[in-house]
């Protein structure tokens, strides 16, 4: 998530009558809550305009046009549906592309710090940025981190004439211990260039890991294509390069997907990239392709993310019945890390046309990220025999919340689990494979090997599924039930 996305503490004026709706006023017109969050949004005269609020602020977000009866449109082109829900005081936003809504409540009025300018120096900068991340991460206790020791540690090292360098480093180390692939401190301009482009960054995976990028996608699809796929049939790109298929010997499948997005290229729309996206299934899961196939490879193992939801369009051809992906859920309460939203429960629902429902072995490692882990979680549960090969996942699944400092800095966090239907989550530890096998190691390389692939292979081939496969509820990290 870009917009609608933040934690609200101050945001209690909820309940209030809605005011009367006029035949040139849309019902969804006025200030509303998040469940969740922490995000206020205020829409009038077709402006929906973002707030992003803690105990100690509201800043402005992203703005949106209406571009429809319920659609408003941001300037680089995301679609956010509003739609009111039972009656004119309940709503739900929607971002096109993502998995779930968000419950909105009626407000009277603005909150009154959303109303007025705060203060934008360093203090207050690092008091924002405290509180994002005490009101909205939901993982200090199972990382072992006390976060008000590091407020306690690094605020008076903080004052008025603390530059934007040395305020850059104090951000960066205060999340350092953290290992988390969705934190990230952004310094938009700090060499002053006016450019609005990201001038440095601070961000890190889990330790023993390998952050994907494009030139290690280059990389390793180079040496998949020369190594693995050398005396394949149809090898083709699909998605600008994103997704590749091959036809294996011996009547296997295979799909390395590499992102959940980037198939239109510029500035699509969700639309335009979802046909993009159904352009390469149509071609790899066509009818009499999946009449005769025999398994398939689905390769992960560079995959940066992007949308859940075509994760799950991915997988609703790969079932002839419907199933529970996951279940996903927000921190809902900022004075207390264990209450969360209600769980929305998100289905894989069988595709129209040809679907493959046979034996799939599913490769990931560390550079297995966000949308790629969640497409992975989504394979868990699969009616037909799913096997996992090679390492752990990175470990994360939220949304990313983009939060705004009255200095002009940004900083990513997460705030939301995505559960298993037995209420599992695998945050920070990542997906576990059924079978460990090294992934792009240096030694692979040197040897040119790639053992995850060969097992793969020899898996689909045998029919020696690991115990498990085929009923994946595996130990995660326990998480107690929404209240």
């Amino acid at each position: 998530m870009r917009i609608v996305t933040a934690t609200a503490v101050a945001l209690v004026l909820v309940g209030a009558a809605a005011p009367a709706a006029t035949a040139h006023q849309p019902v969804t017109d006025g200030i509303w809550r998040t469940d969740g969050y922490g995000t206020v949004l205020s829409i009038r005269n077709g402006t929906l305009q973002e707030y992003q609020t803690t105990a100690v602020s509201c800043i402005a977000g992203d703005t949106a046009q209406r571009t429809g009866p319920d659609a408003y449109t941001t300037p680089g082109g995301t679609v956010l549906t509003v739609r009111t829900r039972g009656d004119r005081d309940r709503a739900s936003v929607r971002l096109d592309g993502d998995v779930g809504v968000r419950n909105l409540h009626r407000m009277t009025e603005l909150p009154g710090a959303c109303t007025r300018s705060g203060p934008g120096g360093s203090l207050a900068s690092f008091d924002v940025f405290w509180q994002s991340f005490e009101e909205n991460y939901p993982f200090f206790a199972a990382k072992g981190i006390d976060w008000h020791a590091v407020r306690d540690r690094y605020r008076p090292t903080v004052h008025e004439g603390t530059t934007p360098d040395e305020l850059f480093a104090v951000f960066s180390k205060m999340v350092e211990s953290l290992h988390d692939a969705h934190v990230a401190v952004w310094d938009v301009d700090g060499d002053g260039d006016g450019d609005g482009e990201p001038d440095r960054a601070f961000a890190q995976g889990r330790p023993g890991t390998v952050q994907p990028d494009g030139k290690l996608d280059a990389k390793v699809k180079e040496f998949v294509v020369e190594r693995d796929l050398k005396d394949a049939r149809n090898l083709q790109d699909f998605a600008a390069g994103r997704i590749t298929h091959a036809d294996l010997p011996g009547g296997q499948g295979y799909l390395r997907i590499s992102g959940f997005g980037g198939y239109a290229g510029g500035k699509a729309s969700y639309a335009d990239e979802l046909a993009e996206l159904d352009k390469a299934l149509d071609t790899v899961l066509g009818q009499e392709r999946t009449r005769h196939l025999k398994g398939l490879v689905i390769d992960l193992r560079i995959n940066g993310g992007g949308s859940d939801a075509m994760g799950l369009h991915i997988a609703g051809r790969l079932t002839d019945t419907p199933y529970l992906a996951y279940s996903k859920r927000a921190r809902n309460d900022p004075a207390d890390p264990t209450r969360h939203t209600r769980p929305q429960a998100l289905y894989v629902t069988p595709a129209q046309g040809p679907r493959y429902t046979g034996p799939v072995a599913v490769l990931t490692g560390g550079s297995t990220v966000s949308a790629g882990e969640t497409f992975a979680q989504a394979l868990m549960d699969r009616p037909g025999r799913t096997v996992r090969i090679g390492q752990p996942t990175q470990g994360v699944f939220s949304d990313v919340m983009v939060r705004k400092l009255p200095n002009g800095m940004s900083v990513w966090l997460p705030n939301e689990e995505l559960l298993t239907r037995s209420g599992r989550t695998f945050d920070g530890a990542g997906i576990p494979p059924h079978l460990t096998e090294p992934v792009f190691t240096k030694e692979e390389f040197d040897r040119n090997r790639d053992s995850a692939f060969d097992r793969a292979v020899q898996v689909l081939r045998d029919g020696a599924l690991p115990s498990g496969a085929a009923n994946p509820q595996i130990r995660g990290q326990a998480r107690g039930p929404g209240r």
